[in-house]
């Protein structure tokens, strides 16, 4: 029943945010639509902290049953207010399109002939290999591993180890519109940003595999810090380059498609971290330091491999 819950989760999540996106192609400029996302990505790291000592508190007040039933009762209101305030396109209320749309043409383009035309494109899996691996990292470190890393190796408490972890998500709050604004304004384009936050990423992996046991708690604040911003909140950037990358009639089905690899890297890697670290054994049922360090030499791997794709992603923005 429990995998049964999840995977109803993963549905319903599927369909909401490839579709936003979508949406967020049609109503905004393309010189805009990167900062919307980082909005939209700061949201969800809002959300993700909602979820960690309010529901904590909610559920001691009225019960986990009780959460989980208000948490559904106030979702089914906000789809109810999506279907009646949302629309697909400016076009709908009669409203003219953003002026970047006229250049593209307003014929529909089928399903098939929109994914045949990503998946033929060279330029596209630069950006799906890169997603894999930087999304790898956060979600076997930050979705699994990261907690029972500070709770067997540093003897924290759940509520320590809860307060560093919610850094993920302060990242991802903070870092989704700075590096939305950077991307925009400073750097004037999509590559550099993402070069430079796998660089960082690749920096945190190399501290996490070679210095398993001899981070600071200040350090593992700092490197909880930067992977929320560098390897979360960067997906920011990376959609909007796979968006940039194919005509607005294809957003949806672009985003789609890439949105596969940052969930397919954490559906490989959080498993394979626990392979490695049960193959290293338990010490009085805690995992041993050695496995820790195995395991993120895994991560640090990907860290490699992220940073050397994105040298070969395509520069999307336009300079015009």
């Amino acid at each position: 029943m429990a995998i049964l819950g999840r995977t109803l989760v993963g549905v319903g999540i599927a369909m909401l945010f490839v579709a936003t996106m979508k949406v967020l192609a049609e109503w905004f400029k393309k010189t805009e639509f990167a900062m919307m996302t980082g909005i939209l990505m700061a949201m969800g790291g809002l959300g993700s902290l909602t979820a960690t000592v309010p529901l904590a508190l909610l559920s001691g007040w009225i019960g986990w049953r009780f959460s989980f039933i208000f948490v559904g009762i106030l979702t089914l209101v906000l789809a109810v207010l999506i279907w009646f305030f949302v629309y697909d396109k400016p076009e709908d209320r009669g409203w003219p399109s953003p002026a970047e749309h006229t250049g593209d043409g307003t014929q529909s383009i089928k399903l098939s002939e929109g994914v045949k035309k990503v998946i033929s494109s060279p330029s596209f899996w630069p950006l799906a290999v890169w997603f894999f691996f930087d999304c790898g990292i956060f979600f076997a470190f930050g979705g699994l591993w990261g907690g029972p890393y500070l709770m067997q190796v540093y003897s924290m408490t759940k509520p320590e180890a809860g307060r560093i972890l919610s850094m993920l998500a302060i990242g991802m709050v903070i870092g989704s519109p700075l590096l939305s604004y950077l991307s925009n304004n400073l750097f004037r384009g999509r590559k550099p940003v993402i070069v430079i936050s796998s660089a960082v990423v690749l920096v945190i992996t190399y501290f996490m595999a070679f210095h398993t046991e001899g981070i600071s708690v200040l350090g593992h604040y700092t490197l909880c810090l930067g992977l929320g911003i560098f390897s979360s909140a960067i997906v920011v950037i990376g959609f909007t380059a796979t968006k940039e990358l194919f005509p607005v009639q294809m957003a949806g089905t672009a985003i789609g498609l890439v949105t596969l690899f940052p969930f397919a890297g954490g559906a490989v890697f959080q498993p394979v971290l626990g392979y490695i670290l049960e193959r290293q054994g338990r010490v009085e049922g805690a995992f041993t330091v050695a496995g820790y360090k195995n395991a993120f030499l895994v991560l640090f791997f990907c860290g490699i491999i992220a940073f050397l794709s994105s040298f070969f992603i395509k520069e999307t923005m336009s300079k015009k």
